[in-house]
């Protein structure tokens, strides 16, 4: 048995008790990339190896090892890091990195450290430079991936602050995560400075055995039956910076509404998790999903998932008399809607309306002594805050047509709707 072997089956008997990790697909589509990435030619070789790695991740379940240490806390990152990050570089935990280089405009990056587990991978970063960091600088330096052996991990988002003199900046950046067995790790980002953007790169060395391990890793698979289809959670992924819920949903009308995923929660022992964002890619298939939440506590007791609002839909099929309802309100599943202003203009008739910023009317039509016109388009859209802090969203309908209308016809709305539907996960 050679070398190879024998540690492929020491990780093998060490790990066999753990659970194979699942990658994350396509959670979010590529950030600030405005050209196709260059397709790298694999040889036979490397193809075969890399068969053998994937094998091998399935059969033997590789983990990420277990918690490390910068060896020193990182300065300087306090005010853009939330609790949890905070403790995390209190204790020391990551990778130092110290890898610089210079921007074509002299400014010096600096990739300080990260911090890495199955989740995603934290980059802290300094920009430099003495003659000072203005816009420009700032808006032509853009993260683009992270990519390494077996990774190609994208870049999801990111914050920064500048001192006083805005001599310096000191910013986070999120990647998807990055492979366990990756040595090498390249930050790859756009940059310029008077010509065109360019992709420009750092190498820097990446040490798996300093990634944090997964605290909490199972299965969901339960679904939330909502107006439009339903809701599938399939597992939870929490790790010491985050914790994943990864999804499919089958709703018609999910991207009808503004932020239909911002009303579920996760609560673990009594208490809702502060929720970080979620994404979503369509495809033949349905929409997969993830929602990010912080960090669980290391005591578990409870652990449940709370549908409270999400995307609704109500019939109406109700009819509005344009001569009695101006700037009035009229009641419409519950809601208000105020027909604003009626013109007639080149483009044809212009009716706007205001309702609630979370409702979208569908079926829309007006009435005319000639016969019923169906919506042609929606324009001139703005939200405007009320003295009680209710948004209102105001647009404008066009109709081709220039005869006089008689009613408004409202087939249905969409809107946010509330559930109130729960999901145990056992705690293990």
């Amino acid at each position: 048995m050679n070398d190879v072997e024998k540690l492929l089956n020491e990780e093998k008997r060490r790990l066999n008790s753990i659970t194979a990790p699942e990658e994350l697909e396509s959670r979010l589509k590529d950030v600030l990339q405005s050209a196709p990435p260059k397709r790298l030619k694999r040889s036979p070789v490397l193809l075969k190896l890399a068969a053998i790695v994937l094998v091998f991740i399935v059969a033997a379940g590789y983990q990420y090892n277990a918690l490390a240490y910068y060896g020193k806390k990182l300065l300087g990152f306090d005010e853009i890091m939330n609790s949890t990050l905070q403790e995390l570089n209190d204790n020391g935990s990551g990778q130092t990195v110290d890898k610089k280089a210079a921007l074509k405009d002299g400014t010096q990056l600096t990739i300080d450290g990260i911090i890495a587990d199955s989740n995603q991978m934290i980059m802290y970063y300094t920009l430099r430079n003495p003659k000072g960091l203005d816009e420009k600088t700032i808006d032509f330096f853009q993260p683009l991936r992270i990519t390494g052996f077996l990774t190609n991990a994208k870049f999801e988002s990111g914050q920064y602050m500048s001192n006083n003199e805005n001599t310096e900046i000191k910013g986070t950046m999120y990647f998807e995560p990055v492979s366990p067995f990756s040595k090498k790790l390249t930050f790859h980002y756009w940059e310029a400075e008077d010509g065109p953007m360019e992709v420009e790169s750092i190498t820097f060395p990446y040490d798996p055995n300093k990634a944090m391990q997964t605290e909490l890793k199972q299965k969901i698979n339960k679904t939330v039956k909502v107006d439009k289809g339903t809701i599938t959670f399939k597992s939870i992924t929490a790790t010491p910076t985050l914790t994943v819920i990864d999804g499919k949903l089958n709703v018609g009308n999910f991207d009808r509404v503004p932020f239909p995923f911002d009303g579920i929660e996760l609560i673990v022992n009594g208490v809702p998790v502060d929720s970080i964002g979620s994404g979503s890619e369509s495809g033949p298939n349905g929409t997969k999903f993830d929602l990010r939440f912080d960090a669980l506590p290391k005591k578990l007791d409870s652990l449940e998932l709370v549908v409270n609002q999400f995307a609704g839909y109500k019939k109406l099929g109700k009819k509005i008399k344009l001569d009695t309802v101006k700037n009035k309100p009229f009641i419409i599943g519950g809601r208000d809607l105020f027909v604003k202003k009626i013109s007639s203009t080149p483009q044809g008739l212009e009716i706007t309306i205001a309702t609630d910023d979370d409702v979208m009317l569908d079926e829309v039509s007006v009435e005319t002594i000639s016969g019923e016109v169906p919506l042609s388009t929606t324009v001139k859209q703005t939200e405007e805050e009320q003295k009680d802090g209710r948004i209102i969203k105001k647009r404008t309908l066009l109709f081709e047509t220039k005869a006089e209308p008689e009613s408004l016809l409202i087939e249905g709305m969409h809107y946010i709707k509330h559930y109130s539907k729960k999901i145990d996960i056992p705690v293990k």
